[in-house]
């Protein structure tokens, strides 16, 4: 390799909602001209990430294909009801059961690691669910940078006290004395799960691949990703995230946004949209899977909101015969299997209420645009979001997120609208995140890592949302 040569190496799951930020910031480092950036993930993802090659390319390097355990969209419905379910800490305990199994890992593992091999990077930036990534680069000794789709608690919450909201709990953080007890009896259940026989059998049987290998133990623990990396990149802002004691290397940088328009418009959805002064956005993110039940309550819904509102729903095309036939929708219901770009639609000013399943990047790029929300958390972290949305102010959530009844959705949606609060606050939070850097300062971020200076020394990570208090 050229010795004046430092590539970046960006690696990721190829879950949307894992990979989006980090594509958003790689984009951003392509279009300053910055050389050498690599983005690793399934082979799926090729197009898009060769799509980022702006003054500089973004070359591609492939893990091969995707691992059904790790990939929510590949899972069957048996498997996505169990990690979907009422009961949180069961819905959690399904999650960490399924995709457990550290031998999953191996063929990712191996397949960075020959493309890191020939590539040689400086640094890494990691998504923080890319756990084989992490281990590649401690085994090797490469400085990387973590990011975390996740609300940034969430990466230390272990470490915290009883009194903070365990992750995927969806408690508050003023907890009354039940939600305390219900929180302790979450954190002990989740820590007791992997003294489990069956867990330990796994865990027991993963050691010789790992040695042989040479992965130290040490990245066996939770808190050995953020502990060996050089700088935490997090997406949000105190205010909507709870307040902690933050590591020096964790910087909160608000949702990170390309610039926009990002795509090419549909001049008809761009006219329905600049016709109506008042659209609610429907989008439950790309892992949701409704009954026939549900979809017809949200057409209902429409219906009942009448001439006042106007409904924009992105369905996708394998729910949409769950629809009741086309002459039976109401004149203010319009439905899309594929948006251009959910942030365009979001960014326009006759959208008013922002209807979502409130995951970290939905959640955090609906406020970014001044969007109150309406919640219908989905799993795990969607819970987390939500009821952080509505101390925040920002947002309402369903009482019964699961039947998506009429008169539940109604009585949030009718109160967001009508209630002058919820968009003030929603747009308070937009500058607050617009002020912390988002892409831009992503990028210094990484680049002043990959030059040797420490985050202290740049002034461009001195934003508002980065420190406690």
């Amino acid at each position: 390799m050229d010795p004046g040569r430092r590539p970046i190496m960006f690696v990721s799951m190829p879950e949307a909602g894992l990979a989006n930020p980090l594509m958003v910031v790689a984009g951003e480092l392509a279009r300053r001209g910055v050389p050498d950036l690599w983005f690793a993930t399934d082979e799926p993802m090729r197009a898009e990430v060769e799509a980022l090659s702006a003054a500089a390319p973004v070359r591609f390097g492939s893990l091969g294909p995707v691992i059904s355990e790790f990939s929510a969209k590949t899972w069957d419905d048996r498997t996505f009801r169990k990690v979907t379910q009422r009961s949180r800490w069961r819905a959690h305990r399904a999650v960490v059961r399924h995709t457990y199994d550290l031998r999953l890992r191996y063929p990712k593992f191996r397949a960075l690691d020959a493309l890191v091999e020939q590539v040689k990077p400086a640094l890494m930036v990691i998504e923080s669910m890319s756990t084989y990534a992490v281990e590649v680069a401690v085994t090797r000794n490469i400085p990387y940078v973590l990011s975390s789709p996740f609300m940034p608690s969430t990466l230390m919450v272990l470490q915290m006290g009883l009194d903070f909201p365990m992750l995927h709990t969806g408690l508050p953080r003023r907890m009354n004395r039940r939600q305390k007890l219900y929180n302790a009896y979450f954190r002990a259940r989740a820590g007791l799960m992997f003294l489990h026989p069956a867990v330990q059998i796994t865990l027991r049987k993963s050691i010789p691949g790992r040695t042989e290998m040479g992965i130290p133990a040490e990245t066996l623990f939770p808190r050995a990703k953020v502990d060996h990396a050089e700088l935490v990149l997090c997406y949000s802002v105190f205010g909507l995230e709870y307040e902690f004691d933050v590591p020096e290397k964790l910087r909160m940088l608000g949702a990170v946004v390309p610039p926009l328009p990002e795509a090419e418009p549909d001049p008809d959805l761009n006219a329905w949209l600049d016709a109506h002064e008042s659209v609610v956005l429907v989008a439950f993110g790309t892992l949701t899977r409704l009954t026939r039940p549900q979809v017809h309550n949200m057409v209902e819904v429409a219906r009942r909101l009448g001439d006042r509102h106007q409904v924009l729903w992105k369905l996708g095309r394998e729910q949409q015969h769950l629809l009741p036939p086309r002459e039976q929708w109401p004149a203010n219901l319009r439905v899309e299997s594929w948006l251009p770009s959910q942030l365009d639609a979001l960014a326009h000013p006759h959208v008013r209420v922002f209807f979502t399943h409130a995951g970290g990047n939905s959640f955090h790029e609906g406020i970014y645009f001044g969007k109150p929300l309406v919640n219908r958390p989905l799993w795990v972290d969607c819970h987390d979001q939500a009821v952080r949305g509505v101390d925040a102010g920002v947002s309402l959530t369903l009482d019964r997120p699961h039947d998506l009844r009429v008169a539940d959705v109604l009585d949030k949606l009718t109160r967001v609208l009508n209630e002058p609060s919820f968009t003030e606050r929603a747009q308070f939070f937009a500058a607050q995140q617009r002020a912390a850097g988002g892409r831009a300062a992503a990028a210094d971020l990484i680049l002043s890592t990959l030059s040797g200076r420490t985050p202290d020394d740049d002034q461009t990570d001195r934003v508002p949302g980065s420190r406690a208090g």
